[in-house]
């Protein structure tokens, strides 16, 4: 058995293991039962759902990571302490095993009114949620989980998992099958080949090997969506976790409505893979996109929200009442009201190989994995718009030098004042305006580029290997083609921007003789905010307002059914 370093005077600092005093203790009595436990007694598992929530009133236990051939202990849980991490609240699958070491009593709490709990007690709230929190941060610090990735950085479908699993917060164990010398035998053991890889050990205890699954076969391996009841009929469903999304779910969620959030691919939107938001309010340091996502995620999911991961919402039913979303599974799912905020994608431009070097050199997200596989090297940021000049200036940590390539003029049009005088005093950035990327080009992967100074009519070529792709943005509203009136570009139109052009209200026929609310669309009870919407500002703070008050509307909405 190996064992995890367990710092005592580091956890009663950070608050990853705080002991709870009599009084909050009593407190949490009033819910619970009093459980005798046994010496080696196994309360949860890897993999179990609806575990309780357990107080150590005396006796003790310890928390382990089971391995493929050992196990690591987490931490020894002793009287005063309590058990859980963030599954708690999204009400996924456990990540540990419990196990009694010293018998006692414990104070034993069902995960139904353990959420009633923290949401009426607002000093245990802040106790627990911090505490869950930072234990699984350690637990993604520490590569823990209850999941193996074997992968190559010469493989997109690595990046692609492992993109998903970290913007998702899940844990894992990485093997780079490039450098890890081990790597091999572990192949040999699960008869793996390489031509099979990225694989993933889904559960170390069940050990389940999927060969370069799809993020909705991850998501669902892994138990991500194991709690939602798809009869129901929701009072909202929110398509898209972006920042307007989650502000939905969260304001929904607080104020009693239930509501479901669908998000094919991780929590966040665009926003979710900017390294750092500066002008956020409240935030004076800056926090990572991925960083405020998770946040709000687990403040809507305390208040109740669920979040359905890994999959798509292929249609909608307009002539259904309640409204029908269809998923890509074709899973039909019912709801009174809808918000959509699937927000917009940076625009592909055309130019040849773009997709064969799509995620082997060409990125859409620059983030803290992408960052490693460019370090001391050259590359290349094509984009004037702040997701760009973020890129640019948290690439320049850990790149050799920053090709920022812009086809306007000059910046200030796009991008945040602070943002053009970094990049312009930044001594690893070279901004280069009125220049494009013409091509690409390498075997396997991308290995060089070639891009044309409109100013001069000159073109060169660059050893270039990583190129992040953030230009422009069109809206992912293709599914809704038919249903909702959208303007010349794709964007959904909303309230008074329904009178033009040439009435779209009507040519919707709009049913009812109110007219439609701020952020309504051309259905009742169907909403648009963030990024998908005509007339978005593009700002993380924008749409947080959009979120918050598209739940104010759909409470009015729904009191007219």
């Amino acid at each position: 058995m190996s064992t995890w370093p367990v710092p005592s005077a580091l956890d009663a600092t950070t608050q990853i293991f705080p002991l709870l005093t009599d009084a909050q203790i009593n407190r949490v009595r009033n819910i619970g039962k009093i459980r005798n436990v046994k010496r080696d007694e196994v309360l949860f598992e890897p993999g179990d759902t609806g575990v309780p929530f357990f107080v150590i009133l005396s006796g003790a236990m310890e928390i382990v990571q089971p391995g493929l051939d050992n196990e690591r202990v987490i931490t020894q849980h002793h009287p005063g302490a309590f058990t859980g991490e963030i599954t708690m609240i999204s009400g996924q699958r456990c990540l540990v095993r419990g196990r009694v070491t010293e018998a006692g009593e414990f104070l034993e709490v069902s995960p139904e009114d353990f959420r009633s709990l923290i949401g009426r007690d607002a000093e245990l709230s802040e106790i627990f949620l911090r505490a869950f929190i930072l234990r699984r941060i350690a637990l993604i610090t520490r590569g823990g989980g209850n999941l193996i990735l074997m992968g190559s950085r010469h493989s997109a479908d690595t990046l692609r998992l492992r993109e998903f699993l970290g913007r998702n917060a899940h844990p894992v164990n990485y093997v780079d099958l490039d450098t890890d010398k081990a790597s091999q035998e572990l192949l040999d053991r699960f008869h793996v080949k390489v031509s099979e890889i990225p694989v993933i050990i889904c559960g170390v205890t069940t050990r389940r090997v999927m060969r370069n699954p799809s993020n909705q076969e991850l998501a669902d391996c892994l138990g991500f969506n194991s709690s939602i009841d798809q009869t129901q009929t929701r009072d909202v469903i929110i398509v898209g976790a972006g920042p307007s999304g989650l502000a939905a779910a969260v304001y929904a969620a607080s104020e009693g409505l239930d509501a479901l959030v669908i998000e094919n691919d991780a929590p966040g939107g665009q926003a979710g893979s900017s390294s750092k938001i500066e002008n956020y309010l409240g935030f004076p340091t800056g926090v990572s996109g991925q960083e405020l996502a998770a946040r709000a995620i687990t403040q809507a999911q305390k208040f109740g929200a669920k979040m359905l991961v890994g999959h798509r919402v292929v249609k909608l039913d307009c002539e259904r009442r309640p409204y029908q979303l269809v998923l890509d599974n074709g899973s039909p799912l019912a709801a009174r009201s809808v918000i959509i905020s699937t927000g917009a994608q940076y625009k592909k431009p055309e130019i040849e190989n773009l997709r064969k070097f799509e995620g082997l050199g060409v990125y859409y997200g620059a983030t803290y994995i992408e960052s490693q596989l460019c370090e001391d090297q050259d590359v290349v940021v094509v984009g004037g718009g702040n997701s760009a000049g973020q890129a640019a200036v948290y690439l320049s940590q850990t790149a050799h030098r920053v090709f920022m390539l812009v086809r306007g003029a000059e910046l200030s049009g796009t991008m945040s004042r602070y943002l053009i005088r970094r990049i312009a005093e930044h001594p690893k950035i070279e901004l280069l305006c009125r220049t494009e990327l013409i091509a690409l080009a390498g075997e396997g992967q991308l290995e060089r580029v070639s891009w044309i100074d409109r100013n001069s009519g000159e073109t060169s070529t660059h050893n270039v290997c990583h190129v992040f792709m953030m230009t422009g943005a069109s809206p992912r509203t293709a599914w809704l083609n038919g249903c909702l009136a959208m303007d010349d570009k794709g964007f959904i139109l909303t309230g008074r921007d329904l009178e033009t052009p040439a009435d779209a209200l009507h040519s919707f026929s709009w049913p009812l003789r109110r007219a439609p609310y701020m952020l309504e669309t051309s259905l009742p009870n169907v909403f648009a905010v963030g990024d998908v919407r005509s007339g978005n500002v593009k700002r993380v703070a924008s749409a947080v307002g959009e979120g918050a008050i598209a739940v104010h509307l759909v409470h009015r909405a729904l009191a007219e059914i």
